[in-house]
């Protein structure tokens, strides 16, 4: 097991590596760089000439590196990153970008992870039970259901459940994770209510479509299992039908399944990048929608890392998960 799960973490060094280098490129594709934003806000907003402007410009391009070539910033960001922890320098919050991280972080993954969680238990469960019930009404209802939430964007579904709360149940502070009075409490069951409160909105919007997902997917593995042979053999040997599905057909069908869970992390957390951009949450979604706005380079180049990190991370548990459901998995 030890040996399996080494193999996959040094699978996965290259893989991180290339998607550092495909972020990198990304973030460089659009013209000019920050130094251009800077140029136009000092003209702007000091009333600076273009001339004077440009000079400082430079000056601050010569600082941070901007003005050498993009192959020498890219190692000099990956060297930095790897040997110091340090994703380099936020020009327009005047911060360095790991601190920022570090703040958003831990609410990106508090939402994505309890709306994957929550969405793949639902989902996995709602699959079992509409699946031996093939073209039934609870069938075709779960059908039409996961195609509507699998189709509605989910922005739209957060200015809808946004509207609804404040003109329709009166609920104020909607785009914040807390009511004012426990912003800066120490933590209580009343403010783990408050949190709860507000948090539950965002968590229904992320985890809608991971619901319907999840529980197409289950439907269709435990439809083919439930036509094996083997399942019929159990029949026949007189089993409960209620034994046949959870004992026999739903640990294989889980197989896929459980690979699939590695690619709807990266799902759940665009949902909660939606949500939090429509609500105005902090987290690392609106940070990552104003670094690209502001061409930020490096916190738009160390989300993409950090996006990219999680799903590595996402696909090597879904692989432990299935070793350990299916020890062949180990010798391959």
């Amino acid at each position: 097991m030890l040996s399996y799960i080494l193999r996959r973490i040094l699978g996965a060094i290259p893989v991180l590596l290339g998607i550092s280098i495909v972020a990198f490129i990304i973030i460089q594709i659009p013209p000019g760089d920050y130094g251009n934003v800077y140029e136009q806000q000092l003209v702007q907003r000091t009333g600076m000439s273009v001339e004077d402007a440009r000079q400082m410009v430079n000056q601050f391009r010569q600082r941070y590196g901007l003005d050498k070539s993009l192959p020498v910033q890219y190692l000099i960001w990956i060297r930095d990153m790897v040997t110091k922890g340090d994703f380099g320098y936020s020009f327009v919050y005047k911060a360095d970008v790991s601190t920022l991280i570090a703040e958003r972080l831990p609410r990106t993954l508090m939402l994505a992870l309890t709306a994957h969680l929550i969405s793949s238990v639902v989902g996995i469960l709602l699959g079992i039970f509409v699946a031996p019930r093939q073209y039934s009404i609870a069938d075709n209802t779960g059908a039409f259901l996961a195609f509507t939430f699998t189709s509605v964007p989910r922005f739209s579904l957060a200015l809808f459940i946004m509207y609804t709360l404040v003109f329709t149940f009166g609920q104020q502070h909607v785009s914040s994770l807390f009511s004012p009075e426990y912003v800066m409490a120490a933590w209580s069951i009343p403010k783990f209510l408050d949190l709860v409160k507000h948090v539950w909105p965002m968590i229904l919007i992320a985890g809608l479509g991971g619901v319907a997902l999840n529980m197409r997917y289950m439907r269709a593995n435990l439809l083919d299992v439930l036509n094996a042979q083997y399942v019929q053999t159990a029949r026949s040997k007189g089993l409960k039908e209620s034994t046949v599905i959870m004992k026999h057909a739903v640990p294989n069908a889980l197989h896929p399944i459980i690979m699939y869970q590695g690619m709807i992390l990266p799902y759940m957390i665009q949902g909660e990048m939606e949500v939090a951009i429509v609500m105005s949450i902090p987290t690392l979604g609106p940070l990552f929608r104003d670094s690209l706005v502001n061409q930020d380079v490096y916190v738009s180049g160390s989300l993409l890392m950090i996006y990219g990190i999680l799903l590595v991370i996402g696909n090597l548990l879904a692989d432990i998960g299935l070793s350990i459901l299916d020890p062949r998995i180990r010798y391959h």
